[in-house]
């Protein structure tokens, strides 16, 4: 059976960028990181979730983030020049980056907003992020991701 593809798949394919999917069963109850990464057989250092973000104007940011790990929000401002920011409210998500929770790639969303990769992403060679729905997950270089999301990358976790 084919697989559709997802936009972040047919962003990668535009870009010529090689990619791996790897898939997982998914139920309606929302799944780690961590389990996320023991479904596709991975190991969690790996895989990385994507976060939005917004300050008070509405502007929209992308943090992608070491699923162990958490943002801290100090250095997610300080990184994208703001003064604070805030999590997008869940019930946004959608209309703004076409992405629902669980599925949320920092690959392909509705348009680019700034990306921030935390530096641990340069201690690997390929990373996981999500393909674009729940249950798909995209194994790529991880200098393909920083240049396909035109990314900067810098600490943003807490130490």
């Amino acid at each position: 059976m084919k697989r559709k593809k997802t936009n972040a798949m047919r962003m990668l394919d535009r870009s010529a960028i090689p990619y791996e999917v790897n898939t997982y069963e998914v139920s309606d109850e929302h799944m780690d990181g961590e389990s996320v990464a023991a479904k596709v057989g991975v190991d969690a250092n790996e895989v990385y979730k994507t976060l939005v973000l917004e300050n008070t104007k509405h502007d929209h940011f992308v943090f992608v983030v070491p699923v162990r790990e958490s943002l801290d929000m100090k250095a997610a401002a300080q990184a994208v020049g703001e003064k604070k920011l805030h999590l997008m409210p869940l019930g946004d998500l959608k209309q703004v980056t076409g992405y629902i929770r669980g599925g949320c790639s920092p690959i392909g969303m509705k348009r680019h907003f700034p990306t921030v990769i935390d530096q641990q992403a340069k201690d690997i060679d390929t990373i996981y992020v999500s393909g674009g729905e729940r249950g798909t997950q995209i194994k790529l270089n991880t200098t393909d991701l920083i240049g396909v999301t035109n990314a900067q990358v810098i600490q943003v976790i807490h130490e």
